[in-house]
């Protein structure tokens, strides 16, 4: 019998990693919860407003390579952001298509609410692994992705987003 036509419980491994999975998922779905009812917030969007507190007057593609997403991701997040009055958004005095972000009082006050990390449980627990767990886990994962035959560009996008 062949793994393909095999029930899925007679390996015992792939389930353990499959529980796995379930575990790290469950922890980065709960945490966006707990975001979400603690500040009415998403997590992306805590996320993006601690980056701008932390950065005053960074521009939008900062923030975008500080998340890691697309710049229209970001950009998505920054008008919601600004429509719930959480920003403020400056012109840049020599190049007007340029812009800085600001957080508002509000802003602060919704942050020091906010349970931590804001930048999100996986982030925050990713940067505690050593640099060969995380060599080892990037390639693990990227074999996976190929078996899976995803869409790499999915990676671009916030986990509280998806």
């Amino acid at each position: 019998m062949t793994r393909k036509n095999a029930p899925h419980n007679q390996f015992p491994q792939s389930n353990q990693v499959l529980r796995r999975f379930r575990v790290v998922f469950n922890a980065v779905r709960t945490h966006f919860k707990q975001i979400e009812k603690q500040v009415g917030l998403g997590g992306a969007q805590v996320w993006a407003l601690s980056v701008i507190s932390a950065q005053p007057g960074i521009g939008m593609g900062e923030l975008a390579r500080c998340m890691d997403v697309h710049q229209s991701t970001a950009s998505n997040l920054v008008r919601a952001l600004q429509q719930k009055e959480l920003i403020r958004m400056d012109k840049d005095a020599n190049d007007k298509r340029h812009v800085h972000l600001y957080t508002t009082p509000p802003a602060l006050e919704l942050l020091a609410r906010a349970p931590g990390p804001l930048e999100g449980v996986l982030p925050a627990a990713l940067e505690l692994l050593s640099p060969q767990t995380l060599e080892r886990l990037d390639q693990d994962l990227a074999e996976l992705i190929t078996l899976l035959k995803a869409d790499e560009a999915a990676g671009r996008i916030p986990l509280a987003q998806l």
